[in-house]
């Protein structure tokens, strides 16, 4: 997949939690480390503003960025980020490497697709429920994809999409099905009001 993000990092030296305070305090930096593949982890910090507008964008997530450690380029992916409880920034973010030719795991977004059309929908007057919104998958750096469609169209009220259900990319494999576990994705059901309703109709 061709590299479409990019951020500039600087190496950092001063470690621990206290360095940390300071740098996001002291020159709205944000501390992160790179770990992975055959080099050992580099603690490096992020200018906070260029973070924030880069993560701004859902592909970001799902994205091989391009990483420049003081002139250094590095493949990467977000593995983790760390954020303020009450007001949601950025305290600290984890990248892991990607290397060409090797699998890696990463959590991709769903886009649903053809809700207000569907059987269910339109046809029998029931709503779309979400159970996931991302799902993790694992695939070459090559056939990582930016977010995978969920096909509603033909669900009809009462079903239940499952990731067995779900068409993937060439070369995509959803790490839970891997591991037999076959998740429900979505379902139809009749509004609760509705159904409360056509309850109490059937007992009198």
């Amino acid at each position: 997949m061709t590299v479409e993000f990019a951020l500039n990092a600087e190496v950092r030296s001063d470690l621990g939690k206290g360095a940390s305070r300071r740098l996001r305090r002291n020159v709205s930096m944000v501390p992160a480390v790179i770990y992975g593949g055959e080099k050992a982890p580099q603690s490096i910090s992020l200018l906070a503003k260029d973070l924030a507008k880069l993560l701004e964008n859902e592909a970001a997530f799902s994205h091989v960025l391009s990483l420049d450690v003081a002139g250094t380029k590095e493949s990467v992916l977000i593995k983790a980020l760390q954020r303020h409880p009450a007001k949601g920034f950025v305290l600290h973010a984890d990248f892991v490497r990607v290397v060409a030719g090797q699998k890696l795991s990463a959590h991709v977004p769903l886009h649903f697709i053809n809700e207000a059309s569907s059987v269910g929908v339109k046809q029998g007057g029931g709503e779309v429920l979400h159970a996931l919104n991302e799902v993790e998958v694992s695939c070459l750096p090559k056939d990582l994809p930016e977010f995978i469609e969920v096909d509603m169209a033909k669900v009809a009220v009462d079903q239940t999409v499952h990731l067995s259900d779900i068409k993937l990319p060439k070369g995509v494999e959803l790490v839970a099905l891997a591991h037999g576990s076959d998740l429900p994705v979505a379902s139809i059901h009749l509004p609760r009001v509705r159904e409360e309703a056509a309850g109490e109709g059937t007992a009198e």
